[in-house]
């Protein structure tokens, strides 16, 4: 057995044998361009990981079972297609926040509480890869020069990353998830976020076109109530929304929305909430949402 030859020094079989898939894993990861091999077929470049896996076996005399073979094989098409590690996280519709704070630090917001995720990263470089590939997919960019990105992913889940020199101890990565089905009043209602009096009398304020601060902490629901407070903005008005990373989900016909733009790698081409604020005054707006102030 190969873990009974892993254990000549006492170490635990157990942990010797995750070692050795760990260290596999990484010749696979190491041995093929993830870049590359996103633009092959699944079921191509399913093959081809098999064969490199069962290549790597015999070359360090190890034996792997067919189980532990294709649980490889899987991870490394979660890291071509999917989110990696977190693959199952993200899969999880009870989790709407993915924290990790390290290679084997991740934590997970679910149904409201925070608890520990029983996944890791090879290490930081594995991690770095990781950061790169999702801000990549968001036509951002990270690196020393930029070392910070808040970006919306493709699946719709907001996006912050932080790495050296900012992050001390090594890159982070926050997600924030949200549901497909959009949590409306009654939801709320039902919940005891709001009661019955408090939704008539905010639908109240939209209707009247008051202005209007949501103001709480982070994971407070601010962007749902926002999205429910845009519910009742009437058809006939034209609504300019500025965000910083789009989260907002109005249903009007008549919404534009605009985005901040970082500088580019020579420090130009900024665009702030302000300037679009400033431009959007030009565009006959009923009505000006700003996704989010700080400061």
């Amino acid at each position: 057995m190969i873990a009974e030859a892993l254990t000549t020094d006492g170490q635990d079989p157990r942990l010797a044998f995750q070692q050795l898939k760990t260290r596999l894993h990484r010749q696979m990861v190491d041995a093929i361009d993830l870049s590359k091999a996103g633009a092959m077929p699944e079921r191509e470049l399913r093959a081809q990981l098999r064969a490199l896996a069962a290549h790597l076996c015999s070359q360090q005399a190890v034996e792997l079972s067919h189980a532990d073979r294709e649980a490889m094989v899987r991870e490394i098409l979660d890291e071509i297609y999917g989110f990696g590690p977190i693959e199952p996280l993200m899969n999880d519709i009870d989790v709407s926040d993915v924290l990790i704070n390290g290679p084997d630090s991740v934590f997970v917001e679910k149904n409201g509480r925070l608890e520990r995720a029983n996944v890791r990263f090879a290490g930081d470089e594995h991690l770095l890869q990781f950061i790169q590939r999702l801000v990549g997919k968001t036509g951002r960019r990270i690196d020393e020069v930029s070392p910070m990105v808040d970006a919306k992913l493709p699946d719709g889940s907001r996006l912050n990353a932080v790495i050296p020199p900012l992050a001390l101890r090594g890159p982070t990565v926050s997600i924030r998830r949200f549901k497909n089905r959009a949590v409306v009043f009654e939801d709320m209602v039902r919940m005891a976020s709001l009661t019955p009096e408090m939704a008539d009398f905010l639908i109240a304020c939209v209707r009247g076109r008051m202005n209007i601060v949501v103001s709480g902490g982070t994971g407070a629901g601010k962007t749902t109530l926002l999205n429910n407070l845009s519910r009742f903005i009437p058809e006939s008005e034209r609504v300019v929304t500025i965000e910083q990373t789009a989260e907002l989900q109005l249903q009007q016909k008549d919404v534009v929305g605009l985005e901040t733009r970082p500088p580019n790698v020579e420090g130009r081409g900024e665009i702030t909430q302000r300037d679009l604020l400033k431009n959007s005054l030009r565009m006959r707006p009923d009505r000006i949402i700003v996704g989010e102030a700080r400061g």
